[in-house]
């Protein structure tokens, strides 16, 4: 199965998913080294926005690797790679920027990020069960039921996958207006900070391409086994 001729449909999205992931790569490292106008780290300037934003109880920690920063809900914490959380540069106040607009859509209650919160753990479960149960009904026509119960765990892994695409390019829109309203960028530097956004949010993207081509397979793959 792993090898069928059915994975020429995958291929395309995976040469798109690390073109982007060389993408956001090269844009990050490219302007790591253009120092921001305000002169303040990444830490500092998502200190500032989340405090504008009356979230004084949200924590910013450092956390290890390397474009690693994300936002954690559950326990209302911003986490910024070492440089985010350092770095001066555009990129850096602009990804900590990023990652302070979900902090405010989970102050604010917003929608999409509270449908993908609540998703996440069936589509982690998904992620996990999905190709596994696929094989089994595969290989065995006695367990045909499972290939349906992959397919269906593989759709709420999907269904995650694309809620997220509002939820980011939201996140970088409030990003945008935030550092533009608090001075923190001179009119230069926007298009700068707005490449290392669109450039992580084409990641997501090739991600849903990716997850999409990989559902169509499954089910050509189920087509053809049930008509054997």
């Amino acid at each position: 199965m792993l090898y069928d001729p059915t994975f020429i449909l995958v291929f395309p999205a995976l040469l798109f998913a690390m073109y982007a992931q060389f993408k956001v790569k090269g844009t990050f490292n490219r302007l790591l080294g253009q120092r921001a106008y305000a002169g303040l780290t990444g830490s500092q300037v998502a200190r500032r926005i989340l405090d504008q934003n009356g979230l004084q109880g949200v924590v910013v920690e450092r956390v290890s690797g390397h474009l690693s920063d994300h936002y954690d809900p559950r326990e209302q914490v911003v986490r910024l790679s070492s440089a985010v959380y350092d770095g001066t540069s555009v990129a850096s106040i602009g990804v900590a920027a990023h990652e302070v607009g979900h902090a405010v859509q989970h102050a604010q209650g917003y929608a999409p990020l509270g449908f993908r919160n609540n998703l996440f753990p069936v589509a982690q479960l998904g992620s996990k069960l999905a190709f596994p149960l696929f094989l089994v009904g595969f290989l065995y026509s006695t367990f045909d039921i499972f290939m349906l119960v992959g397919i269906w765990f593989f759709i709420a892994a999907l269904a995650f996958q694309v809620i997220t695409l509002p939820v980011e390019f939201n996140a970088s829109r409030r990003a945008l207006a935030f550092l533009d309203s608090g001075g923190y960028l001179q009119r230069a530097e926007v298009p700068e900070v707005k490449k290392v956004l669109n450039a992580a949010a084409l990641t997501y993207v090739a991600s849903v391409a990716v997850a999409a081509t990989q559902l169509i397979r499954l089910l050509i793959l189920r087509g053809q086994r049930r008509n054997r």
